[in-house]
């Protein structure tokens, strides 16, 4: 079966980026959860995933199921170590002025 990117643990500011609780996200795939949409179309995260390469810097929408849609910047690290495939996902909230 290929990987789904299923969510093992989120940072102290998940909920704040969004509300959800830690018990609602974890084992849930990552596209699910957090409905993230890249500003170039791309599915970076299928990129980490089949090819085992990191992604940084890309702009994102993260559109959380109970919360409004969100700008971030996600770097996303393969986790070597991993032999069911699981990714890291840091998004990193862009301020709006």
């Amino acid at each position: 079966e290929r990987a789904q990117g299923r969510i093992v643990d989120c940072g102290r500011g998940s909920f704040e980026l969004t509300g959800l609780k830690i018990e609602q996200a974890i084992g849930r795939p990552v596209r699910e959860v957090l409905g993230l949409k890249f500003a170039d179309g791309t599915d970076h995260v299928g990129t980490a995933l089949e090819w085992e390469v990191r992604v940084q810097g890309k702009p994102v929408e993260v559109n959380a199921e109970y919360d409004l849609p969100a700008r971030a910047g996600a770097d996303i690290f393969p986790a070597y170590d991993d032999d069911e495939g699981g990714i890291l996902v840091v998004l990193t909230p862009v301020n709006h002025h």
